[in-house]
């Protein structure tokens, strides 16, 4: 039997994300759907609080399927997701969720974003404690002096900023990140990468981000949650990131356990895309 921290702040029970396909007759009278796709399969974890996890993997192997359910935007089809020890049945202001396309409202100014998502959580705030909120986070991603400037007069990496403050401005007590930096150029990744560590140490907030990136998660995360190739992914190891924080690249490739960790990375990488290249071929 599974056993589960008693002081976990999020906990995964053997959650399992089913994709019904569409039946033909044959599949009617058997009673199985020939199209079916099994995307994550038997995923237990718990999280602690204040810990930022990563979850890496291949292409098509559930990272996002995964934070969806977290984050309430999708149910599982087995198994439970529970925050606080209470399970997850829909979206809520507890998790935040910051997009790799950003998700601004184009017609809003960088401070009307912010103020919009305050507001709509928290309706019975007054005007001079949402204003207060909103300046505190514009402060907090460094873009103060941008507060009336629209989505498409800023950079990417200004815009992801903008994403980040208006998820932290709700206060959640846990960030979500699908890919934040995807979009962004390697230098801008490189610097707001730098700015969620200096962020999260002022906020410490548990944090929950899906990357591509070997070295992205080393610098970030406390965890890094290795999932195997899909269908039907599960988690195949969790390393624990050893170095002491705040950090910066510098600094973590100097500690002596970093390319032995990066090269199980690499190494877990490379096999499970190199099972699906060869499945494919396959087919």
């Amino acid at each position: 039997m599974d056993t589960f921290s008693s002081s976990a702040q999020l906990s995964t029970r053997n959650v399992t994300k089913v994709f019904y396909g569409k039946k033909d007759l044959f599949s009617r009278l058997s009673g199985k759907a020939s199209n079916d796709f099994i995307a994550i399969e038997d995923i237990s974890i718990d999280i602690e609080p204040n810990t930022f996890v990563s979850i890496i993997g291949p292409s098509g192997c559930g990272k996002s399927t995964l934070l969806n359910m977290i984050a309430g935007l999708s149910p599982t089809t087995s198994g439970e997701i529970l925050l606080n020890g209470v399970p997850i049945t829909g979206p809520g202001p507890d998790r935040g969720m910051v997009f790799q396309n950003y998700a601004l409202m184009p017609w809003m100014t960088v401070e009307e974003n912010i103020r919009f998502a305050v507001e709509t959580v928290y309706p019975k705030l007054s005007p001079k404690q949402v204003q207060h909120t909103v300046k505190e986070h514009i402060q907090l991603v460094g873009l103060t002096g941008a507060e009336t400037r629209h989505p498409h007069e800023i950079s990417g990496g200004m815009r992801q900023r903008v994403g980040i403050a208006r998820a932290l401005a709700i206060s959640p007590q846990i960030l979500l990140m699908d890919e934040p930096f995807g979009a962004l150029d390697a230098l801008t990744r490189g610097f707001l990468q730098e700015e969620v560590e200096r962020i999260w140490e002022q906020q410490r907030k548990t944090v929950i981000m899906i990357t591509h990136s070997i070295e992205e998660a080393l610098l970030l995360s406390d965890r890094i949650v290795m999932m195997t190739r899909g269908p039907a992914a599960r988690i195949d190891e969790i390393l624990e990131v050893p170095f002491p924080r705040p950090r910066n690249r510098e600094t973590i490739e100097q500690h002596p356990e970093y390319h032995a960790l990066k090269a199980e990375m690499e190494s877990h990488l490379y096999r499970e895309t190199r099972a699906v290249e060869a499945a494919r071929i396959g087919r």
